[in-house]
């Protein structure tokens, strides 16, 4: 429970400025989300999409230029492709998806000294992937059913096995 005044939402939910105070100064924990908010968070209709990329570049930089760089990797996605028509349509692969999707694809960027450079994937993921990429990297049990069928980012990065883990791989 996050509500307000819960000890858990003290603990666990903090503002933009501490994560850049961390950021720079070495001492973010193993996994931070960062959710812009207002005009910083590029959603289409009301949020100007120059200054929502000016700040994901300011906060990018915050943590390249942190002493954690090197054991580092962001990765920049989206809750929704913002209005914009695909070409592709999606996948119709029953193992994952659910009864609501998979939906249209959304932009997901690496970005890390541990990651492929110039590198273009093409596997299907879904935005539980980022947690099984933690879940997999910690060895945690996954949260849900979701997580535990989806396919892993590692086939992103530089080390270890590059496989992916998800079901069908």
């Amino acid at each position: 429970n996050y509500a307000p005044g819960t000890t858990a939402r003290a603990l666990h939910l903090k503002d933009e400025t501490d994560f850049v105070s961390a950021a720079k100064t070495g001492t973010l924990p193993a996994v931070s989300f960062v959710k812009p908010m207002g005009p910083d968070n590029e959603h289409p209709g009301y949020a100007d999409l120059i200054t929502g990329e000016k700040h994901l570049v300011d906060l990018i930089n915050d943590v390249r230029s942190g002493p954690n760089w090197n054991d580092t990797a962001i990765v920049i996605t989206y809750d929704e492709n913002g209005g914009f028509w695909d070409h592709v349509a999606p996948p119709t692969d029953p193992k994952h998806s659910d009864q609501w999707g998979p939906g249209t694809r959304v932009p997901t960027i690496i970005i890390s000294p541990l990651a492929k450079r110039h590198y273009v994937d093409h596997t299907v993921y879904d935005t539980t992937s980022i947690l099984t990429t933690i879940e997999h990297r910690w060895n945690l049990e996954p949260l849900g059913s979701r997580d535990a069928t989806a396919f892993d980012l590692r086939r992103a990065f530089t080390l270890g096995d590059a496989e992916g883990n998800g079901e069908g791989n």
